[in-house]
């Protein structure tokens, strides 16, 4: 037996409450075929927004918010992932069915969307305990498939054409995550000083553009409960339009990052046998899918996305620190920051030594 399971809830914290029964009378007016009465218990999952399954009527529905309390510029955008998801709905990406969003704060306290509940297995560990050999490979090849289908959407076509701006996109990242982390920073971390500095100087030549999803891994999706199939990518929130190589960078920094350094990491286990591809099978099995010959200067692209992560990271311990911060585990990951920055600009030395030597 694999360890795929549907996500698990628990009551809602006191941080969190909902006002149900004014939730209920929105539903009512904004969510076809809705039927009450409402029960409302909270996932586990959904670091940055708040997220709940929603019971009424014999149907269940998930709803997404922005956390109450004192938020970072730009952050919790449930807005943008309603506009997202939404958009992709006839798309070969598998997302859910967006039911209605909510700026009325005067509904439940903050913005939210609700949308379909897509029921199926989630994974929690990358490395997948239990689960048969063919059973790990599919669904790493299933999350490299549905990458590769996010990065082919013609995102003009499906009215995304401002959903971002096309172009300078390593240089606005690179300022953004840096203005906020320095918005969360606490004690100096030397290694981020150092990659704020280096980054700018080493961007790529060449730019793509495609949707980006920005935080596209195995726990943000549900797979098909008897298939390795992706049934919905979730958590768009950082969503915008930009590079796919970094975009699947980030998917992939797993291969540099151990279990001890990132709860997803998969650096230095005994892969051989056991259905995880290797970095390089990984990478060339996405380069087929989006019909390349490879992708240069890839060690940018991982480095780029430590960087981010150690910002995002940051931002997390920060809400812990404030309260309000949506998981219980959000001080031991946000404690993280700091390892993943000195990760990244170990990535960022290494690179730059073996330029030297081409």
């Amino acid at each position: 037996m694999d360890n795929g399971h549907e996500a698990e809830v628990s009551p809602i914290e006191e941080r969190h409450k909902l006002d149900l029964d004014s939730l209920a009378r929105w539903m009512k007016d904004n969510v076809e075929d809705f039927r009450g009465p409402l029960g409302a218990e909270q996932f586990g999952i959904g670091q940055s927004n708040p997220t709940y399954r929603l019971d009424a009527g014999g149907k269940r529905y998930v709803l997404r918010r922005k956390p109450p309390g004192v938020l970072l510029p730009s952050a919790h955008a449930v807005d943008r992932e309603y506009r997202i998801i939404k958009a992709l709905a006839d798309s070969d990406v598998p997302v859910p069915r967006c039911h209605a969003l909510c700026t009325d704060n005067g509904v439940i306290g903050t913005m939210f969307f609700v949308m379909e509940y897509v029921e199926g297995r989630m994974y929690p560990d990358t490395r997948m305990p239990g689960a048969s050999v063919a059973e790990r490979g599919g669904i790493y090849d299933a999350i490299n498939d549905a990458a590769a289908r996010l990065h082919k959407v013609d995102y003009k076509a499906i009215g995304l054409a401002d959903y971002g701006k096309p172009g300078n996109f390593f240089a606005r990242q690179i300022d953004r995550f840096t203005r906020q982390y320095r918005a969360a920073e606490i004690d100096r971390i030397e290694a981020m000083d150092r990659l704020i500095e280096a980054l700018p100087q080493c961007m790529p030549a060449t730019e793509e553009t495609s949707i980006f999803h920005g935080d596209f891994k195995m726990d943000n999706m549900i797979f098909h409960p008897a298939e390795p199939r992706v049934l919905a990518v979730l958590d768009w929130e950082l969503s915008t339009l930009g590079d796919p190589r970094a975009d699947f960078a980030y998917t992939m920094m797993i291969w540099r990052l151990t279990p001890d350094e990132y709860r997803l990491g998969i650096a230095g286990l005994e892969r051989r046998g056991i259905g995880i591809p290797t970095e390089a099978e990984y990478l060339a099995a996405y380069c087929r899918r989006t019909g390349r010959g490879g992708i240069e200067n890839w060690d940018f692209f991982i480095t780029f996305n430590l960087f981010r992560l150690a910002s995002i990271l940051q931002g997390i311990m920060v809400r812990a620190i404030k309260g309000n911060a949506s998981n219980a585990l959000a001080a031991e990951y946000g404690g993280r920051a700091r390892a993943i920055a000195e990760i990244g600009w170990r990535q960022f030395e290494m690179m730059e030594r073996a330029a030297r030597r081409v």
